[in-house]
């Protein structure tokens, strides 16, 4: 089953302060806010919600398809993607544009502030599942792009009977009310943390109960109290993953995603699938930058049974070549 992932592709600039932002905004003056925090280190690294997923759902063996727009600064990121294994026939590039660009800054308390420039991500709008020949996607990830492309994919994907996740995350800025009633309902998952549901909710009036009642299921991440899964009634509750470390926080969120999605098209269940997430958030966590964690399928099966314990259904992970050859 063909898994496409709509969304941004970009370079990540990520920068440290070391001090804490809470420290430098003063309360009573934030009509007036003004400040600015030297940065001790900056690295740029690949990234974008699309590209990140992608390469985590790789690393655990699936095989997921990319389509996004791109400037014509990509030609490195390219050549990368496709060293990871990963198709890049469905990332378009635009000649005159500049590929879309992050720009964040952490603290010692792992808070950040950042900056997004959109550059080629805006032409996403003019690319549709149809002009791409992908409407025999067995489910579509509609993650933050453009605004407008992220409607006309739920739209789409409605209109076509495909299964889709919609995942607003960083755009719910730029979505409104009605935007969002008519994006969400027959999602087959909706994925937001609880600051994101209270703004879904905040903008459509809707409770919680109307949300549930809307989509196949709800995966609710909670940061370092693990996350929830909501779905046929059931409420699932996933434990965060052990961490050796903790280096930066930008990625994590999409690691989950890799994971989840990875072993939900692998066919595993909800619990495992929320788990699998976890454990790639966590891996995330102890890296700088989006996509330089790194590991083999059979060492996070090792990692994962020391963490969760046993779980022998992890074996549909694996490649079928790699598990004939070890039987």
């Amino acid at each position: 089953m063909e898994f496409v992932i709509t969304g941004s592709v970009a370079y990540d600039y990520l920068m440290r302060f070391p001090g804490r932002f809470r420290d430098h905004i003063l309360p009573d003056q934030l009509d007036s806010l003004s400040v600015s925090f030297l940065a001790e280190s900056m690295r740029r690294e690949r990234g974008g919600v699309a590209a990140n997923v992608a390469y985590t759902m790789k690393l655990l063996g699936a095989d997921p398809l990319i389509l996004a727009t791109v400037g014509n600064d990509f030609g490195d990121y390219r050549r990368w993607l496709e060293e990871q294994g990963l198709r890049t026939d469905q990332i378009v590039e635009i000649p005159d544009e500049l590929t879309a660009t992050f720009f964040v800054s952490t603290d010692l308390d792992q808070n950040q502030i950042a900056n997004f420039y959109s550059g080629a991500m805006g032409y996403a709008r003019h690319y549709s599942l149809e002009s791409r020949n992908l409407t025999s996607a067995g489910m579509v990830m509609i993650s933050p792009n453009d605004p407008t492309a992220m409607l006309s994919y739920a739209a789409e994907c409605k209109r076509l009977s495909i299964p889709f996740a919609f995942d607003p995350s960083q755009q719910l800025a730029r979505l409104d009310g009605d935007d969002l009633r008519q994006s969400v309902p027959g999602a087959a998952l909706l994925l937001c943390n609880e600051y994101e549901l209270a703004m879904i909710q905040n903008k459509t009036g809707w409770s919680r109960e109307d949300i549930l009642g809307m989509v196949d299921a709800l995966v609710l991440t909670l940061g370092k109290q693990g996350s929830v899964i909501y779905t046929d009634g059931d409420e699932i509750p996933i434990p965060a993953a052990a961490l050796e470390r903790v280096d930066d926080p930008t990625g994590a969120g999409d690691a989950y995603r890799g994971g989840f999605f990875a072993a939900r098209m692998a066919g595993l269940s909800w619990p495992v699938c929320g788990r699998v997430g976890a454990l790639c958030s966590a891996y995330a966590l102890e890296q700088t930058g989006t996509t330089t964690h790194r590991f083999t399928v059979d060492e996070f099966i090792s990692r994962y049974e020391g963490v969760f314990g046993a779980e022998p259904s992890l074996a549909g992970l694996r490649k079928p070549e790699a598990a004939h050859s070890e039987a």
